[in-house]
């Protein structure tokens, strides 16, 4: 038995390793999704070891009983979905490949992750943020640092960047004189994003004045660049988002610029073509946060919206509502 366990982790080992190669050179996933992937397969070899399976001997009922392994251990439903999508994703490779005649992770339900809403920040709060950038941006003596700041904040609201995206952004990419940039995303996808007025003046300011200062004379491709002229990485971009609001985040920002966008009429396929979703279900979520917003307002403003009251039933209860009504 201690032979057989020996020889399933090895295979496991195997297939994970020509799995994140084709994640990596079929697919053109970046590093951090191919992390995301190899951690969510390995949680799940782990647990089938304990049962004497492996990845390839894996049943149906093992991927229901880690799911609600999982549940017990507090784990939120986002992301027990994120890694069934995961194993999904990995069994289709495997049946193309003809290593298994079953997949175990069909007729699996999903987890309902579509309640679980994205957060987002109000527009004042974001208003605060750019304004406090921005004052820092448009000193006398602003620095590099102040001027890219101001810029990254601009681009990840008003494009709705992933974080992952703004780190990766090239000085070439830049189209200012379309007031656009072209745009890597998943799955190494381009889309152009438009740059609103705010954003156009902020990314110009820090590529005329700040940025020269902090290339140091070095050859540096990338767009925004650390105080020692290298790349940024996500850690940097998220560490500076906090120290300007500590309950935001580049996420949030992301989901701020979907959310705003569809409270004020934006159409969901305009929404998705800006955000890079590749499915039209993911963008129908902000349509959830619109609708919340709608019922307060409507609540907040309607004479009959009013929990209590109403046009001649102020005070009374639906038993009286209904005599009245007859």
């Amino acid at each position: 038995m201690a032979d057989n366990a020996r020889g399933g982790v090895a295979s496991d080992v195997g297939l994970l390793r020509e799995f994140l190669v084709h994640l990596r050179v079929e697919r053109g996933l970046r590093p951090l999704s191919c992390e995301a992937y190899q951690r969510d397969l390995q949680m799940f070899a782990e647990f089938l070891e304990r049962a004497d399976r492996t990845l390839l001997t894996a049943r149906q009922e093992d991927v229901s009983a880690f799911m609600q392994d999982m549940r017990g251990r507090g784990v939120q439903s986002r992301s027990i979905a994120r890694k069934l999508s995961c194993w999904r994703g990995f069994y289709k490779w495997l049946l193309m490949d003809k290593r298994v005649k079953a997949d175990p992770t069909v007729n699996i339900e999903s987890p309902a992750s579509w309640k679980v809403l994205p957060k987002s920040l109000a527009e004042s709060e974001v208003a605060e943020m750019l304004a406090a950038t921005e004052v820092r941006a448009s000193a006398a003596d602003a620095t590099g640092l102040a001027l890219r700041d101001h810029a990254m904040l601009e681009l990840m609201y008003g494009g709705g960047l992933r974080v992952g995206e703004i780190v990766s952004l090239r000085q070439e990419d830049l189209r200012l004189e379309d007031q656009s940039v072209i745009v890597r995303g998943k799955g190494d996808k381009e889309r152009v994003v438009p740059i609103g007025v705010k954003a156009y003046a902020a990314i110009e300011a820090y590529v005329q004045r700040g940025r020269p200062g902090l290339v140091k004379g070095k050859m540096q491709r990338a767009l925004f660049l650390s105080v020692n002229g290298r790349p940024l990485t996500t850690q940097v971009v998220w560490k500076m988002v906090r120290g300007v609001n500590r309950n935001a985040s580049p996420h949030k920002l992301r989901h701020s610029c979907a959310t705003h966008m569809v409270e004020h009429g934006a159409d969901l396929r305009s929404v998705q073509t800006l955000l890079g979703h590749a499915d039209i279900a993911t963008t129908q979520v902000y349509t959830h946060l619109a609708i919340d917003r709608l019922k307060t307002v409507h609540r907040s403003f309607h004479p009959r919206g009013r929990r209590g009251e109403g046009l001649g039933f102020r005070g009374q209860g639906l038993e009286g509502a209904a005599e009245v009504g007859a």
